[in-house]
């Protein structure tokens, strides 16, 4: 789909479409953070014990590196994680295609801060006029549910 089609024929997705998204997200993504916790197995040569502190912490960089590969990945490739597509969601900058690599690691970035701020950062598209979620303001995306 080229630009212009992308702008005429979409329009800001609201939370629901979001939070449905992250929904069916979540099942690619579990299988990503069992691979990343095998790849901490493998790397602590099978005894990984997660009450140490620097296994524990090896763990949550390769289940955040394996997190942020799939989603700065799949906005790149076309705007759309697995969990977007079924609902028509794209991730669009300022001109209507795929975000470049800079704005999609910084929306990855800013939607951490806005997962630790008990999701006020995702709950911001209730009250911005263009529906957008504290990431999307940083990196100058827009997030769009695309027509039939």
């Amino acid at each position: 789909m080229d630009s212009t089609s992308s702008r005429t024929t979409a329009a800001p997705a609201h939370l629901g479409w979001r939070l449905l998204a992250a929904a069916y997200d979540l099942f690619p993504l579990l299988a990503l953070w069992f691979f990343a916790t095998l790849g901490a197995i493998l790397l602590t040569g099978g005894k990984l014990d997660t009450h140490r502190l620097a296994h524990k912490l090896l763990v949550q960089a390769l289940v955040l590196a394996a997190s942020g590969a799939y989603f700065v990945v799949s906005w790149l490739r076309g705007g759309q994680t697995v969990g977007m597509k079924p609902w028509r969601l794209r991730v669009v900058g300022a001109g209507g295609d795929a975000p470049d690599l800079r704005r999609a690691l910084l929306r990855f970035a800013v939607a951490l801060v806005s997962l630790g701020a008990l999701g006020a950062g995702f709950l911001w598209c209730l009250v911005d006029r263009e529906r957008r979620a504290w990431h999307d303001i940083a990196a100058g995306t827009l997030l769009v549910r695309l027509e039939k």
